[in-house]
């Protein structure tokens, strides 16, 4: 039997030179990866099995000591040798506590390492009979061994020899992938209906696993081809009902003996397109128009009709032009997700350069985070979202370049205490200046009254805090200067047009 090895050191040399010096395979061992730090270790070892440890004691981001506590609490039985260029007593006491099979001082003697890593397979070979795996260690296995196998970096060989170990019948002619990205209880639900289903049809087993992206993969195997997948696909979107927030790909139906990779590889492309289509039951890789669609039209960004609502300061019209170019993203034959993406790059580099134009300035921090959004959000109104906020900073700087020394002090001041009590008596105290004349001037260089402004601004940062945090609408009414929760709901309501609630749920 052949056990497997992680090693764990921050110099690249000692991992290097373990690999050279000793015949792990005389040993009956091979060596199923490495790390640098504790930290990383911790989490491949959360996916890679392993039964022996070969760990640094001194490492940055997390030690081998906390290492192998935190190793032991997934895996009770892992066998740790610990390497350490200190010779202090309070290393190896804590060590032994740990229960680890040997000390071994850095220069390592290989004398001794051989004779450790005989005795650790001892071990192993001994407590065979009596152990056998647990669920978490075939889950564990079974999600490498056919990731691997979908992303074709495992030998026919090994990959056989595993398959056969872990039961997994691929002996159909035919398979279709699908991808499911949802939470644990929707992903599951989904997977454990169609599993069941196809036990009561009496149709070939689903076999599921988790890739390394975190979505859940089912492996559909099929009889016929085109019949086969007709049938799938009835059988999925009528579990899909039960679980409408999951996003649900298919990749099209392949040889299960040279091209299973394929379809997995079209079932993750597809589930981009969720992008594009949010509102869609699922996406199937072989509905997506195809590449020569493109013929149809590119999307061609109008920046005169931007330019236009930038000068004339109308934040609506420019906002009803973002909502109008996205929607006609939505529409033309042959876009991908790469495609709105660059899209987004564009409008997002044009406002820049406008806000450039406006304040000699670039807000280089704002605009960072915004191009990072453009790469990892998806969904296209999240998107369009954050080439409003870009929108939003321009506009405003336009507006505030044109209004007084005393209304911009009053925005700022907004700002930055919207969660106190505002009044304009207050402000006009503070800012000495009669709260008459300073509603009127707030109403004329804003165009809306000032409590019409600072409530649309505390329901602006209510919906932020709705979307990025787990707070109950209560707090969040404190959070942004409301103290009395009914008047909070009235007045989102108004703004919104739904309940908080109903806003939270729809995100």
């Amino acid at each position: 039997m052949t056990y497997r090895v992680f090693i764990v050191d921050d110099e690249p040399f000692i991992i290097e030179g373990l690999y050279d010096i000793v015949d792990w395979a005389g040993y009956g061992l091979e060596i199923v990866g490495n790390a640098g730090n504790g930290k990383d270790a911790l989490e491949l070892l959360r996916h890679t099995p392993a039964d022996l440890l070969i760990t640094d004691i001194s490492m940055p981001m997390m030690d081998g000591l906390q290492l192998i506590r935190s190793v032991r609490e997934l895996k009770p039985e892992l066998k740790v040798i610990v390497l350490s260029g200190f010779d202090e007593f309070a290393y190896l006491k804590e060590g032994m506590r740990l229960g680890i099979e040997n000390y071994l001082l850095k220069p390592i003697n290989l004398e001794e390492l051989k004779s450790t890593l005989a005795s650790t397979v001892n071990k192993l070979d001994a407590a065979v009979p009596e152990r056998k795996p647990s669920p978490y260690d075939i889950r564990i296995l079974t999600d490498n061994v056919l990731y691997r196998w979908l992303t074709r970096s495992i030998a026919a060989q090994e990959f056989e020899e595993r398959a056969r170990l872990l039961q997994l019948k691929l002996d159909a002619p035919y398979v279709l992938i699908a991808v499911v990205r949802a939470d644990e209880p929707a992903s599951h639900l989904l997977e454990s209906s169609l599993v069941s289903t196809h036990a009561e049809e009496g149709l070939p087993a689903i076999i599921p696993f988790r890739d390394i992206d975190g979505d859940r993969v089912l492996i559909i195997p099929i009889e016929e081809k085109e019949e086969g997948k007709r049938h799938e696909v009835k059988l999925l979107s009528r579990i899909k009902a039960l679980v409408p927030s999951a996003l649900l790909s298919l990749g099209s139906p392949r040889r299960m003996s040279d091209e299973a990779h394929l379809s997995y590889e079209e079932a993750k492309r597809a589930q981009q397109y969720f992008i594009l289509y949010p509102s869609d039951e699922m996406v199937d890789y072989e509905q997506l128009p195809a590449a020569q669609d493109k013929a149809e039209g590119q999307f061609a960004l109008d920046w005169s009709a931007y330019s236009k609502w930038i000068v004339a300061k109308d934040k609506e019209a420019l906002f009803a032009q973002i909502d109008d170019d996205f929607k006609r993203m939505q529409q033309i034959g042959g876009m991908t997700p790469d495609d709105v993406r660059q899209a987004v790059v564009e409008m997002l580099i044009r406002f820049k350069m406008e806000l450039q134009q406006i304040k000699g300035l670039e807000e280089p921090e704002l605009f960072r985070s915004w191009f990072e959004q453009a790469q990892s959000l998806e969904h296209i109104t999240e998107l369009a979202d954050t080439v409003k906020q870009a929108a939003d900073v321009v506009v405003e700087s336009l507006v505030q370049d044109s209004k007084s020394p005393i209304v911009k002090t009053v925005l700022k001041h907004i700002h930055e205490s919207y969660a106190k009590e505002l009044s304009l008596k207050g402000l006009g105290s503070q800012f000495h200046v009669h709260p008459v004349y300073l509603g009127k001037l707030f109403q004329k260089e804003v165009k809306e009254s000032f409590t019409d402004y600072i409530n649309k601004y505390r329901i602006e940062q209510a919906k932020l805090l709705l979307r990025e945090s787990q707070l109950k609408v209560q707090d969040i009414a404190r959070e942004v200067g409301y103290w009395e929760a009914g008047y909070f709901y009235k007045q989102f309501k108004k703004y919104v047009g739904i309940s908080p609630m109903e806003y939270r749920e729809l995100l």
